[in-house]
């Protein structure tokens, strides 16, 4: 009976923690790091010598933004690929029908049924060799 009692409203504030950053942790919070437990994985290379945060912010945002639709390997076979018509980014045609200045501003400003992302630069300019890199001749 005391149980059924104690679910019918919300805790006191007074009974509730403040929430830190420790509270909340995720696989990626150590392989960003480059922890022993999780070490930090190389993605296509990148043209210039970026930073390895750079490179890993670069796949981590493939990961989670761009993969649900263009799928893990850009060919728009993504979860959500079919519905919403991705690209397949490793197509030459493709490819060869767009420029890097285009492709970032596409990114920024989305298109379509995809949204726009605001990343920072070295990112932006990261994601854009990416893709280049998937190309298929």
């Amino acid at each position: 009976m005391l149980g059924a009692l104690s679910c019918n409203g919300p805790p006191s504030a007074g009974s509730l923690q403040e929430w830190t950053p420790a509270d909340h942790h995720s696989s990626d919070d150590d392989r960003l790091k480059g922890t022993p437990e999780a070490p930090a994985k190389s993605g296509p290379a990148l043209r210039g010598n970026p930073s390895s945060n750079v490179v890993e912010l670069v796949e981590l945002t493939w990961r989670q933004q761009c993969t649900n639709c263009h799928g893990p390997t850009g060919k728009g076979d993504g979860q959500m690929g079919p519905m919403v018509r991705a690209p397949d980014l490793t197509d030459d045609a493709w490819q060869s029908s767009i420029t890097d200045s285009e492709m970032a501003a596409l990114i920024k400003s989305g298109k379509n049924r995809m949204p726009k992302f605001d990343l920072p630069e070295p990112v932006l300019a990261g994601l854009v060799a990416r893709i280049r890199s998937l190309r298929q001749r």
